[in-house]
């Protein structure tokens, strides 16, 4: 199983297993427990329910926090033994974890679920006028239960998608017979099951650099002609927001083929020159759960969560002055390309966003005319041709969309990066500049500094001490009455208090509303060892500061201690200037990339921290449904957030360079990154507070101003990406997966996938001794006609890297020019290096992270 959402049967293949790296096969095994553990669903359902206490408290040493979309959506429990970066998980035996599974296939053996089949479009038979009756016919053929001729309408019924553009095939209802059969049937070439994947859940663009003056000299009239459009798979939109106003814009563009699709609370007139396409797709999530409630829930485009919406004016939203949350963040927002179109896909429902669902946005956004995709989802890391939105992205990317996905809110743990193909960006979160500074004043005259975005009517007064209690007792392992959850508080222990609550199991702003319920008058919201030094801002239900580890650790100990311990709680507003800035988040996931470790992944990260943007008026702040408060904008973190920041850039890039390539683009996001903070030091990793490396930042923090000139780009064609699955021992029918056609071969020009034309540069020595690698790079000029770039190369205490040529000579625009990067081991060290390789003019540096990889031997 790879879905870290829900159980299901385990499709690994044997050979697949065994033929991994060491690493690579104990990643496998850590993923596929964890889902084991995530919540089974019940065969009609694949909708997983909540942790219980006994599970989350007990069974468990610790797990994730689960907060509302922005950090995790479900707990992520540590199953087995194993030490990565000086962490321990600790787990119950392997025998539990295959009782379980068995348990779980045997109880849900014999019920229809949803499918995925790939096929060979090329393989039609002549005597089918269309694919989709082919796509019927097959489905009869492997049915259970035979079809007769007048019921062959039963056939189309199990049909739940006809994919057409970005993938081949369609999603169907079948059992796990039918689906064995369906793997064995003329023309397919693969049968995945559903998955459910999660929503990895202003200041920004001055930030980043790129201010109005910069926009809009991007969206100049000269570039009328290239209007581009973003579109954003999500939980749909808010049309009424004033982030998504068309004032000042042209025409819809004319190569625009989508539509507005109407529905209960949504019409066309909620569609205008900004909002340009609305769809929903449902047809998956309701085969597997059932009817969409509809009484609760609006079966149209209108975004009733808050995250869609956001996303989506993160991305492209119209300016916006004087805004912001109960008065925190003040100040004009606006998307990173204000001046773009937007496409909303509503393809998350209350229960979760289906992977048929997603299939068929992908495969309808390209067919409509998207330039760029915005996808904040996730769920488990699978092989690339097991993987469906891989599968749909390359369609997408021959077809010039450039895609960008969030990377997971699974840090800070090792290898729990998602979307890790090479065609698609994966962006992982960072910090801005700004805060929202909160302070704890104890009774001693001590003070702990946190954060807050609390704006209600009862406030603590600073010139009194009230009462603080933990209710964790002298343990410093969490428990639940510590963390706060539900039903653990009592009044009596309680009331007229300010409560410390340790992070973990249950959402933060839920927290406060425990201690409110139970008579509580504020909380102090204490990080654990799990999340580290992040802080991360709430718009509470009461007064609550949130504190990192250290100072919830003193907060604690001063509760032991004093006779009486007395505390006040006070808010400072909105500061701007924070340094150091920006810094890796805790909560991004890391790699590295256990598919490919050739492929450095994150490809970059951008900011994700404290994100204010548009935001649903049927949505609470805190998206707890007993908040009443409705509001404008929302401050929002997680890599759901910084995914629509390049989402946003890219599409700027698109408008100044609309010949530009999918590949292209993201070169020059990736080369053009920088690995700095603003007081001239490395990046900082949020979790541990050292040097962050580009397992947690890939390339670096995006700098857009850059971007839009960087000198030179690696560029990647459909033909190099397939040469590079080549080297991933897919079969030939997985192969066909991504060519659609059968006349694909491999023609062995990759030795290793490190021969892709990745702006990155992962090299890995497998063999002890090492023998010498040798990687190689085309570069494309997209600068100057006449310039000549030289190398720099970071000196390594492990290997000697030598560029060859070490001086490239361009005489023309976009001329290509090749070079050789050979690998030495001189020591072989235990712990990956790090460095760059950098070609520059004098005026642009092209820069390529460099890691040298020691595999231990076998």
């Amino acid at each position: 199983t790879y879905s870290n959402s829900y159980p299901r049967r385990v499709t690994a293949q044997p050979n697949e297993f065994a033929s991994m790296r060491p690493e690579a096969a104990t990643a496998f095994y850590y993923r596929s427990s964890v889902s084991l553990f995530s919540g089974s669903a019940p065969c009609s359902s694949s909708t997983p329910p909540q942790l219980t206490t006994p599970w989350a408290a007990g069974a468990f040493i610790s797990s994730k926090q689960s907060s509302p979309y922005s950090l995790s959506s479900h707990s992520r429990p540590r199953l087995f033994a194993m030490d990565l970066r000086g962490e321990r998980w600790t787990a119950p035996s392997l025998c539990l974890v295959l009782v379980l599974l068995q348990a779980s296939i045997s109880a849900c053996a014999g019920a229809p679920k949803t499918y995925i089949v790939h096929m060979a479009a090329s393989e039609k038979p002549s005597s089918f006028d269309f694919h989709h009756e082919w796509y019927a016919s097959t489905v009869k053929s492997v049915s259970s239960a035979q079809i007769e001729a007048e019921e062959e309408e039963d056939a189309y019924a199990r049909i739940v998608y006809n994919y057409e553009t970005a993938i081949h095939g369609f999603a169907a209802r079948l059992d796990e017979d039918e689906a064995e059969r369906m793997a064995e049937a003329a023309g397919v070439l693969a049968v995945l099951p559903e998955t459910v994947l999660q929503l990895h859940t202003t200041r920004s663009p001055d930030f980043l650099g790129i201010g109005p003056e910069v926009s809009n000299r991007i969206w100049a009239s000269g570039l009328a002609d290239h209007d581009v459009v973003v579109g954003v798979l999500d939980t749909g939109i808010w049309p009424e927001s004033p982030s998504f106003s068309d004032k000042g814009l042209g025409p819809v563009p004319s190569k625009w083929k989508g539509l507005c699709q109407t529905g209960r609370g949504f019409t066309t007139a909620d569609c205008n020159r900004k909002i340009i396409g609305a769809r929903i797709f449902y047809s998956g999530y309701e085969a597997s759960s059932g009817p969409i409630n509809e009484t609760t829930e609006l079966k149209s485009p209108r975004d009733q969560d808050g995250h869609g919406t956001h996303t989506a004016a993160t991305a492209a939203g119209s300016p916006v002055p004087d805004a912001g949350l109960f008065g925190y963040a003040r100040g004009v927002a606006r998307g990173m390309a204000p001046r773009a179109r937007v496409a909303a896909y509503k393809v998350c429902w209350t229960g979760g966003c289906f992977s048929s669902d997603i299939l068929a946005a992908v495969d309808r956004a390209v067919s409509d005319g998207v330039d760029v995709l915005s996808i904040s989802l996730g769920g488990g890391a699978s092989p690339y041709y097991r993987d469906s939105l891989s599968i749909a992205s390359f369609g997408a990317m021959q077809m010039g969309v450039f895609i960008a996905c969030s990377a997971g809110n699974a840090g800070p743990d090792p290898i729990s990066l998602t979307n890790l193909s090479p065609w698609i960006t994966t962006v992982g979160a960072s910090t801005m500049d700004r805060d929202f500074p909160a302070t704890v004043t104890f009774g001693n005259g001590a003070n702990i500094t946190g954060v807050s975005l609390y704006k209600g009517r009862k406030n603590l007064s600073p010139r009194q001490q009230y009462p603080v209690v933990y209710m964790g007792g002298n343990s410093s392992i969490p428990n639940p009455r510590s963390m706060c959850l539900e039903g653990t508080l009592e009044p009596n222990a309680v009331a007229g208090k300010i409560v410390i609550c340790d992070r973990g199991i249950s959402p933060r702003v839920q927290k406060g509303q425990v201690v409110k319920e139970a008579g509580g008058i504020g909380m102090i919201l204490a990080n654990t060892a799990a999340n580290g030094e992040e802080l991360v801002a709430d718009s509470h239900l009461l007064p609550a500061v949130a504190v990192g580890e250290s100072e919830g650790v003193a907060a604690k100990k001063y509760t032991r201690t004093a006779p009486k311990p007395t505390g006040t709680l006070s808010f400072a507003g909105t500061k701007l200037g924070i340094r150091p800035s920006p810094v890796v988040a805790a909560f991004s996931s890391r790699g590295p990339n256990y598919l490919t470790l050739e492929i450095l992944k994150p490809d970059l990260i951008a900011p994700g921290v404290n994100i204010l943007a548009a935001w649903s008026g049927d949505a609470s702040p805190s998206s707890l449904a007993s908040d009443r408060r409705r509001v404008g904008f929302n401050i929002l973190s997680g890599t759901s957030m910084s995914c629509p920041h390049v989402a946003g850039v890219a599409a700027l890039l698109k408008a100044s360079h609309p010949d530009w390539s999918p590949a292209q683009i993201k070169s020059a996001l990736m080369t053009t990154a920088y690995v700095h903070d603003n007081t001239y030091h490395v990046l900082k990793d949020a979790a541990t507070g050292d040097a962050s490396t580009p397992f947690e930042h890939g390339a670096g923090h995006i700098h857009p101003v850059r971007a839009l000139n960087p000198g030179l780009v690696y560029d990647i064609g459909q033909n190099e990406y397939l040469e590079f699955l080549c080297t991933q021992n897919l079969t030939r029918t997985q192969l066909k997966g991504f060519t659609k056609n059968s006349n694909m071969t491999c023609k062995g020009s990759f030795s290793s996938p490190g021969d892709l034309n990745y702006p990155a540069i992962s090299a890995v020595f497998s063999d002890q001794p090492a023998t010498p690698l040798m990687v190689r790079r085309t570069v494309t000029n997209v600068g100057p006609p006449s310039s000549t770039y030289h190398v720099k190369v970071t000196k390594f205490k492990g290997a000697d890297v030598v560029v060859e040529p070490s001086t490239l000579h361009f005489s023309s625009a976009n001329q290509k020019l090749a070079y050789k990067v050979t690998l030495r081991t001189k020591a072989a060290q235990k712990t990956p290096e790090y460095g760059a390789l950098s070609w520059s003019d004098g005026v642009h540096v092209v820069r390529s992270p460099l890691v040298l990889t020691w595999l231990p031997p076998m």
